[in-house]
């Protein structure tokens, strides 16, 4: 018999639309992951009210663990791991809506069995039979999980019942792999019914991109090459490879970073103005710019790309190991943990004007920023001044670790002379709106409950933004760097990311605490 006992009531105002009721399958669920960040957010969007009463999560991980001792786990994980104070009550109701089941991924039995207990989950919880599957595993899971599903007919939607899967990055390790990962899903399964989730499309900053250039009219006549000089695009961690090193000496900076966050961040800045805001609209207006980036002969690989490797340094006041000291590291590695790119859009609205992007670790910041440079002002005015130069007026989104938007101006210098000096208008988030509580994930989970699939990315697009990094792979595999290390962790790269763009008569934005 179904179970009908109402959600504990709470004091937050009802915001958007509830979520589909379906039951929330999560394979890999004694990872990370789920302790950190999906548990925490399924959480929050019961607090919010916005997860449908008639819900339920099925763990599944290798370890032997009963219904009861899994709640017992992710009862004592969300004490350390929660964004806010647990109400005891919400917790309560979630918390009997979560089951377990032991097996190999690759196991078909497994699936039979977790077809049993859907059915059971479906009867006793009301969820109509939708069924969402999130695998938070190793990429090699991917295309056989999804297909073992559809052997037993998980996969198969009939009338109002909708079946998703949610892919976690990587997709793929380089453009041929991601073009037979998406062939593999797509024979057992449509495009509607995969969603392939960037955390970063999470941040709030990111989704206001859109609102900032579509909802105000003093923005979208001057994003063009008329008045923008150019973007720089910028992800800096302060942490190493930490625990990661075995994977990350696999897949290194570019494959990690640049096919799918920046990519990300790229077409949302770049892009036209879709019709709507329904998700293939706006998934339209991205891919086409990622299919407009200008693509790199071998020479430009040479001179418009740069790649380093930490070596021992300072970051946060303690000495930190090199790479290569780093655990899981072979000691002549040759992989980069630092790239910077110069790119190029071959479109009306953005022909001529440079993107530079660059991410690393051991960096002496955690920031990921947007920085939106225009052309100078004509300095015809101040010939006869004190004025020396005239700086050029920069709009900055900071995405994390604060998020918010800032607008750098020259103004005058109280006094007799004509000076002028830099002055920033800045906007947090956290000031104008207060603070949500997050996990990054809430908006994404909550979006794939309710089918909207705007902030998730379609086969084109991957394959789109591995196309674009694909001739730098070829190069770099073929000529081995020689000088790794070559920037000092604590620092911001090597010399040569300096010069990428001095060459262009420009210099970073680097911001730092």
């Amino acid at each position: 018999m179904a179970q009908t006992e109402v959600m504990p009531a709470v004091e937050q105002q009802r915001i958007g639309k509830t979520s589909d009721p379906c039951t929330m399958v999560i394979f890999g669920a004694s990872g990370d992951l789920t302790r950190r960040k999906l548990i925490p957010a399924l959480y929050n969007l019961a607090k919010d009210n916005l997860l449908s009463r008639e819900f339920a999560v099925i763990g599944v991980a290798r370890s032997p663990l009963s219904d009861e001792d899994f709640r017992n786990k992710v009862s004592e994980d969300i004490k350390q791991f929660a964004t806010d104070k647990v109400d005891p009550n919400i917790w309560e109701w979630f918390v009997r809506r979560i089951y377990y089941l032991s097996g190999d991924m690759a196991d078909k039995n497994l699936y039979l069995q977790l077809k049993d207990l859907l059915d059971k989950v479906d009867r006793d919880h009301s969820t109509h039979g939708n069924h969402m599957y999130y695998l938070a595993t190793a990429a090699d899971y991917f295309g056989p999980a999804v297909e073992h599903l559809a052997e037993v007919g998980l996969m198969q939607q009939e009338g109002q019942r909708w079946r998703r899967v949610v892919i976690e990055k990587p997709f793929g390790h380089d453009l041929e792999s991601a073009r037979l990962l998406n062939q593999r899903l797509l024979r057992v399964a449509e495009e509607k019914q995969i969603y392939r989730i960037d955390h970063y499309l999470g941040k709030e900053t990111v989704q206001n991109i859109l609102a900032l250039r579509f909802a105000n009219g003093i923005f979208e006549p001057i994003w063009n090459r008329r008045y923008i000089d150019h973007v720089q695009i910028s992800v800096a961690e302060t942490v190493g490879v930490e625990k990661r090193g075995g994977y990350y000496d696999k897949a290194g900076a570019l494959r990690d970073m640049v096919p799918n966050h920046i990519m990300q961040l790229i077409s949302l800045t770049a892009m036209e103005p879709p019709v709507s805001f329904r998700a293939d609209a706006v998934r339209d207006e991205q891919g086409k710019i990622l299919h407009a980036i200008q693509p790199m002969s071998s020479e430009d690989v040479l001179t418009r790309t740069v790649r380093g490797q930490y070596g021992e340094g300072i970051v946060g006041g303690e000495r930190v190991p090199a790479y290569r000291s780093e655990p899981g590291v072979p000691p002549d590695s040759k992989t980069e943990t630092f790239v910077a790119m110069k790119l190029l859009i071959d479109n009306w609205r953005w022909a001529d004007v440079p993107f530079y992007l660059r991410t690393g670790k051991h960096l002496p910041s955690r920031s990921t920023t947007i920085v939106i440079q225009f052309r100078r002002a004509p300095f015809v005015l101040f010939r006869d001044t004190p004025v020396e130069n005239l700086m050029p007026n920069q709009l900055v989104l900071h995405i994390q670790p604060e998020e918010g938007i800032s607008l750098r101006f020259a103004a005058k210098v109280p006094g007799p002379a004509m000076r002028l000096g830099a002055v920033n208008m800045s906007f947090e988030y956290s000031d104008y709106f207060g603070v949500i509580p997050s996990t990054g994930y809430e908006r994404l989970l909550h979006d794939c409950m309710i089918g909207d699939a705007t902030l998730f990315q379609r086969a084109d697009m991957v394959e789109a933004g591995w196309c674009v990094v694909s001739p730098v792979l070829d190069v770099w595999k073929a000529l081995p760097p020689r000088n790794f290390p070559n920037y000092a962790a604590g620092t911001w790269g090597p010399k040569e990311a300096e010069d990428l763009l001095e060459r262009d008569g420009r210099h970073w934005r680097n911001f730092e605490k």
